[in-house]
């Protein structure tokens, strides 16, 4: 079983919604700095995807500070860079950009969209 929730839907790729999968994981305290990462080999036959598919995520993963692999030992949640100013602006700037044109389409106003964000915020800190 894995340590981490995650079901696959049609839309996104694979690799993608389990990248998502173990950052929304990591944000909850699901998995800690330290904790054992399944292999490749079990990511793909517990999810039922191409090994290749399960290496894409496991390897974007690792690239982007998520997870370290030791040789010989396995793969490991990392501790938590502490990004700049500048990275996080930068990580946030497209899907910022994203929901200002959505809520434009919607005729949402900025107190609207900090009101449905409060609301996500606190379900996301909410949630087991």
């Amino acid at each position: 079983m894995l340590p981490f929730p995650v079901s696959l839907r049609p839309g996104a790729p694979p690799y993608q919604q389990i990248t998502f999968a173990v950052r929304r994981a990591i944000a909850k305290g699901l998995l800690k700095p330290g904790d054992p990462f399944p292999s490749v080999r079990q990511l793909s036959r517990e999810l039922k995807i191409n090994p290749n598919t399960a290496q894409k995520a496991v390897s974007e993963l690792t690239t982007r500070g998520f997870l370290e692999v030791h040789t010989g030992r396995g793969t490991f949640v990392c501790r938590p860079r502490t990004p700049s100013h500048d990275q996080i602006a930068e990580t946030l700037q497209p899907q910022l950009e994203q929901l200002v044109v959505m809520a434009h389409e919607l005729d949402l106003d900025l107190s609207e969209v900090k009101g449905l964000l409060a609301i996500s915020w606190q379900s996301f800190q909410e949630e087991p």
